[in-house]
């Protein structure tokens, strides 16, 4: 390891490390009982979306950013080690400030050794869009989950602009990748929708001279575009005939470093919420949150299933729109999600399938191929942990049906995390409301999107230990 890289690890590990040593420990299973009501106001970790980009972007631009609220899970400080690694110096101060000392558009150094990434795969994905403007090789690999993802929607824009990649069968990591600094601007269009996807895109059209262009068959979140129009790039949106949309990037420009301050996670609001809606005599408020619409999905299901949410103290922070969202216990009923609205909320399913759970009547989500490719076999996860809680589901091609029968399923059951976060939170949320407790055979994941999630999820009247 490197002076610079252990220096990162040192400053920004540092208040981290008892979550860090949870993580590299073992298994720790987690045990969810009936909760009380929850009651009173829960200020969550920073978006990670968000935080990704503002540590990339920071990295690209000229001058120091300096960025409040970033999240300080696993998967960001991934991306913060790895920056490291690309000669990019970051420093966290003792009041939680991070600072960027950006090296502008292609102006990253040769990695001296592998990049580890984790389980981050928008780490990866971003990174390899990055790594491309520059003539060297780098090293992308990460741990058993992130091996298991595929890469090759990456991979095929970033070859048609002049990049290298040599990989695993099906594109999967460790891979290498060569970049060019000659680099080719493109028109491509997505398969499917994916902000991931376009991310690396962008990022890489930075350095091609003219201008590269997306089109996505349907909106999928856009903090790339809002990020780098803050950060002083040329951008351009508009609406295509078929209903998705054509992003274009002017490439080569000079990026100025900004201050940042980063929302509240809508997709770790969406646990707290979960929950209120399903606890009996549940009153919650979620501190500024961010609600971009792209990412509205689940608060459009809540609604359309009859629950309790209200955004409150609307505003707009660093370009993207923020509100409290105030939450109470509802009777919730069964809800068809079609397909289309997969883009918008593709990280919350495991959450909606429990509120579906829950609710009176059948629900049906369609469309969910890609849950199948996400930190874990996410579709396969659903069906089988909420079979295992005492919930009738099942499988129909790529739609999950739950048949609600009005209140929470039994539970008493021991659940597969299958190393991923969002099907670990979900389950504990389950456990919150059903008769008997929820027991997660592993917690440690947790810690890469939502350190404190335990702590938080408890002080609110929850019941939540470690087994």
């Amino acid at each position: 390891m490197n002076r610079r890289k252990q220096t990162i690890v040192d400053q920004l590990t540092a208040p981290h490390k008892d979550a860090a040593e949870e993580t590299i420990s073992g298994p720790r299973p987690v045990v969810s009982e009936p909760s009380g009501p929850l009651s009173g106001e829960a200020v969550l970790p920073g978006d990670k979306s968000v935080s990704h980009r503002a540590l990339i972007f920071g990295a690209l631009a000229v001058g120091e950013t300096r960025v409040e609220g970033l999240l300080e899970g696993g998967d960001v400080l991934a991306t913060a080690c790895a920056l490291g690694e690309f000669g990019v110096d970051i420093e966290r101060d003792d009041a939680g400030t991070w600072r960027v000392w950006g090296v502008g558009v292609g102006g990253f150094q040769e990695p001296a050794c592998q990049l580890d990434l984790g389980n981050a795969g928008t780490a990866v994905r971003l990174l390899m869009g990055a790594a491309a403007q520059h003539p060297f090789t780098s090293f992308f690999s990460g741990d058993e989950s992130l091996h298991a993802r595929p890469m090759g929607r990456v991979a095929e824009p970033l070859t048609q602009m002049g990049a290298r990649i040599t990989a695993r069968s099906d594109c999967r990591l460790p891979l290498a990748l060569t970049g060019s600094s000659a680099l080719l601007p493109i028109s491509y269009r997505l398969p499917v929708a994916s902000a991931q996807v376009k991310s690396a895109i962008l990022l890489a059209g930075l350095a091609a001279p003219g201008d590269t262009s997306i089109v996505e068959p349907a909106p999928s979140r856009d903090h790339s575009e809002r990020m780098l129009r803050h950060f002083g790039a040329e951008l351009r949106v508009e609406d295509v005939a078929s209903g998705g949309r054509k992003i274009t990037v002017s490439g080569q420009p000079e990026l100025s470093a900004q201050a940042l301050s980063v929302p509240a996670d809508f997709s770790s609001a969406a646990f707290p919420l979960a929950a209120a809606l399903i606890v009996p005599g549940s009153d919650v408020l979620l501190r500024n949150v961010g609600i971009n619409p792209l990412r509205g999905g689940l608060l459009e299901c809540v609604r359309e299933m009859g629950g309790a949410v209200e955004l409150r103290n609307m505003k707009e922070i660093s370009g993207e729109p923020v509100a409290d969202i105030a939450v109470r216990v509802a009777k919730l009923h069964g809800i068809e999600v079609a397909a289309a609205r997969a883009p918008s909320m593709i990280d919350e399913y495991p959450v909606l399938a429990v509120l579906a759970a829950c609710a009176e009547g059948p629900s049906r989500l369609c469309g969910l191929n890609e849950l199948r490719h996400k930190e874990s076999d996410r579709f396969a996860a659903i069906v089988t942990g909420l079979s295992a809680a005492g919930c009738v589901v099942s499988a129909e091609q790529d739609d999950i049906l739950i048949a609600g029968a009005g209140v929470p399923p039994p539970g008493g059951a021991e659940i597969a995390s299958c190393l991923d976060h969002r099907i670990a939170m979900a389950f504990l949320v389950l456990g919150m409301a059903c008769r008997d407790s929820i027991t997660i055979d592993d917690g440690a994941p947790i810690a890469t999107s939502f350190p404190g999630f335990v702590e938080l999820m408890n002080g609110l009247g929850g019941a939540i230990r470690h087994g």
